[in-house]
């Protein structure tokens, strides 16, 4: 189908639809509480360890049960979306969201919400990618920017809450209720969803590839674990080799069938779009850098700062006003200049923020911290949403399900990747720092020390205070150096990104044309 039909059908199609706005309102609820889901559990994790005796392995379980479903389930489900409904498929990942998150509430062990985090982030996998992918049959060409502005500023601003309604609800109600805050979320987006959604999918799909399915799926999840496992046990432990290497040896094996298939399960060709390809790249390199240093910064300022969950989610709030601005520029940027301008600006901007932040250090004010998120917030809030639009521009309309759940998987690796990575690169530069420091304490209370900034102030917290005074500065000090590294690296990367953006993504994307639609 041709632009000119396809812009055609979707203004008929959203013509008399004057309550699609508030469709797009239960959507955007639909990721937030995703993005949320991910923070709470991160603060909450200390206190489900009292409370449910959870060890370190479970803990560990605990967050990598959701992640392994969510990234191995992400392209079966665009894929069942475009085939099924993109519509119905999201309210089963709501309702699964919504059920698993109630029992996980109840849970007296932690196998048991071991086991309600996995149906979470299966649950996860629909809501991602499908909540994206039903707006272009909602919006015209020239409402989409503004929709997907708002859905992925919802999805992004669940990370920097997720502390702060954490905080709040640990503090004055029981530690199941950072899971059943979840359910009134969901009935306000399932009811959402169920009466102002269209319904969308591909109406000739083809034969389902069982095998690239499974490829996919076993790819995927093995390449996810392996890496999950990396901050634990490092990156020559078994565990994580094999999970790399076999994850690999399997995708290379999905790419090759893809390829052959006269049916494919996800259709790869669409790379051959140069809009696509370098609009994915620009959304996976923000993934691998953005998470990276969100779960860098957290410990900063909850621990080197001295601010509890609650305080770390107000001080996040730069963030959250930097995104919501840098969204509504983005548009009027795109709009005015183009998208390959507004996206590479908006990368140009974060890696200008990012490498300010390597500035900071132990002792600074919280204004200059305050500035920096901002100005990352406002890049980032130029940059995604454009780039998500460009995707979906060009994806054909039988295949924005999975289409986006590509994008997604491939994200949701690099961010995987961009935790572990960027973490190793803490890790050495927190040892080399730290390690001079603690040359008088016990073996016992060194190792715990040079493990991490937790464990150097718990360790610092039995000491005389001339010593603990010591320690607590040479922690903060080290891990302060460890994170300025980080910030450089992921710098250079988003610049790297900003700059080929602008060189090689056409400034006219047109979209993929797939016969029919």
């Amino acid at each position: 189908m041709s632009a000119e039909l396809r812009k055609t059908a979707i203004e008929r199609s959203a013509q008399g639809r004057g309550g699609r706005w508030w469709a797009l309102a239960a959507i955007v609820v639909s990721g937030l509480v995703v993005g949320l889901d991910s923070t709470v559990l991160i603060t909450a994790l200390p206190t489900l360890s009292s409370k449910l005796g959870a060890t370190t392995s479970d803990l560990q379980w605990i967050a990598a049960a959701y992640t392994l479903t969510l990234g191995g389930l992400l392209l079966p489900a665009g894929v069942l979306g475009d085939r099924y409904g993109r519509k119905r498929m999201l309210l089963v990942g709501l309702a699964l969201f919504g059920i698993s998150s109630v029992i996980a509430s109840q849970a007296t062990t932690s196998v048991e919400l071991i086991a309600m985090r996995a149906v979470m982030g299966i649950g996860a996998a629909f809501i991602v990618p499908l909540s994206l992918s039903i707006l272009p049959s909602m919006f015209t060409p020239e409402e989409r920017p503004r929709a997907i502005s708002a859905t992925a500023a919802g999805a992004f601003l669940g990370l920097p809450l997720g502390p702060l309604l954490a905080g709040f609800l640990l503090t004055h109600y029981a530690w199941g209720s950072v899971f059943l805050i979840n359910a009134p979320v969901v009935v306000i987006a399932l009811l959402g969803v169920w009466f102002l959604v269209p319904e969308g999918k591909d109406p000739n799909p083809r034969s389902f590839d069982w095998v690239g399915g499974l490829l996919a799926v076993a790819g995927v999840t093995a390449l996810v674990y392996g890496v999950i496992e990396q901050p634990i046990h490092g990156w020559t432990d078994p565990r994580v080799v094999v999970g790399i290497i076999a994850g690999a040896v399997i995708l290379t094996a999905f790419v090759v069938w893809d390829l052959r298939h006269p049916s494919p399960f996800v259709d790869l060709s669409n790379f051959r779009s140069r809009g696509f390809t370098w609009a994915t790249m620009a959304f996976v390199v923000t993934g691998f850098g953005l998470f990276g240093v969100m779960f860098i910064l957290t410990p900063f300022l909850q621990i080197v700062l001295g601010n509890d969950a609650q305080a770390t989610g107000i001080k996040l709030l730069p963030l959250i006003g930097g995104v919501i601005l840098g969204a509504g520029a983005g548009n009027v940027l795109a709009a005015r200049l183009g998208q390959r301008v507004a996206v590479s600006a908006g990368l140009a901007i974060t890696a200008a923020a990012l490498m300010g932040f390597s500035q900071i250090g132990a002792g600074t004010s919280f204004a200059p911290v305050a500035a920096a998120l901002a100005v990352i917030g406002i890049g980032i809030g130029i940059a995604l949403p454009t780039t998500l639009n460009i995707i979906l521009g060009t994806l054909p309309p039988t295949q924005t399900g999975a289409g986006s759940a590509l994008t997604r998987a491939l994200q949701q690796i690099a961010a995987t990747l961009g935790v572990a990575t960027l973490g190793s690169i803490l890790n050495g530069a927190y040892q080399a720092q730290i390690r001079p420091h603690l040359a008088s304490l016990p073996s016992a209370a060194r190792e715990a020390a040079l493990g991490s900034i937790a464990g150097a102030h718990a360790v610092a917290a039995h000491l005389p205070a001339p010593i603990r005074t010591a320690v607590v500065g040479a922690a903060n000090q080290a891990y302060t150096q460890g994170m300025s590294e980080v910030m450089l690296v992921s710098a250079a990367l988003v610049l790297a990104t900003a700059i080929a953006i602008a060189i090689f993504l056409p400034s006219r994307i047109e979209p993929i044309d797939a016969g029919t639609v």
